[in-house]
């Protein structure tokens, strides 16, 4: 067995659940809504970079850059479309969770009739293969770790160091206080569900060279994100990207042991584990 190599592999596969999970931890950390569409924004960021890359023939750079930029305005559009006249509701967590159920089903739909059920490929954005010792890894692969670091970095500094940021985390601790305080709620949410979207479209973009695009490319993704956040605590976006990475060396050493079959086995048990021995995650707190 080549510990090294399921090491590395583990990595790749967590940088995916981790930028998945980060932008699902975000909305319900700011927002409180457990997003079921969230796997759709994968696939129109997966979408977006086949026409973007391959129809329009456009630069590598600017395609991903492409994608992320339509899949943000995507998810603006449905805050203010279709969740922001729910949040005003006295009783909205059962609406707005049944509204991102049915959009989710919609956009499967759309995608369905818009582009067939045919799977769309497209081509490596890097093409080098690297080997140190018995390790060998695709520059791809390296681009999707690499890229998911960044993400991080932005997103933490940004939460961190700006007014956004901090107006984030104020309307995540107490919407009311904040509103009180003058900061803009609705902006914030608009923009928390925005770049949620785009952190989905930033994950197909890296991974559609490797997997194929169609209708339903965001239900595993969309799945596997749940699991992370629960494992690493609701809303908590540290516990989003260490327990994305977690997940991913666990599936990929745990495959190795048994056989690819047992990867959602490991998955899901890991959830029921967390459930029953620390129900709060990780990284996240028990409500009073």
């Amino acid at each position: 067995m080549n510990i090294g190599q399921l090491v590395i592999d583990g990595l790749v596969a967590g940088a995916m659940y981790a930028i998945m999970a980060s932008g699902l931890s975000l909305v319900w950390g700011t927002v409180g809504i457990l997003n079921f569409a969230h796997g759709e924004f994968y696939m129109i960021g997966g979408y977006a970079l086949y026409f973007t890359l391959v129809e329009l023939n456009a630069n590598p750079l600017l395609a991903v850059i492409a994608a992320v930029l339509v899949t943000f305005g995507i998810g603006a559009f449905v805050e203010m479309g279709v969740l922001r006249w729910l949040l005003n509701r006295r009783e909205w967590e059962l609406p707005t969770l049944v509204a991102t159920l049915g959009l989710s089903v919609f956009l499967q739909n759309l995608a369905l009739r818009s582009f067939g059920a045919t799977d769309k490929s497209v081509p490596y954005l890097f093409h080098s293969v690297y080997h140190v010792g018995r390790v060998t890894i695709a520059s791809q692969r390296v681009a999707i770790v690499a890229v998911a670091v960044i993400a991080f970095a932005l997103l933490w500094g940004a939460m961190r160091f700006t007014r956004f940021g901090i107006g984030l985390r104020a309307t995540a601790q107490d919407r009311d206080a904040a509103t009180l305080m003058g900061i803009d709620v609705k902006k914030i949410y608009l923009l928390a569900f925005a770049i949620s979207a785009a952190l989905a479209a930033l994950a197909a973009t890296m991974l559609s060279p490797i997997f194929s695009i169609n209708p339903w490319m965001g239900a595993r993704p969309l799945l596997k994100a749940i699991v992370v956040v629960v494992l690493g605590g609701m809303g908590s976006i540290e516990g989003a990207i260490i327990g994305g990475f977690g997940l991913g060396i666990i599936e990929s050493i745990g495959v190795a042991l048994v056989s690819s079959e047992w990867e959602d086995v490991i998955a899901f048990g890991l959830l029921i584990l967390t459930l029953w021995l620390k129900p709060s995650g990780l990284f996240g707190t028990r409500e009073a």
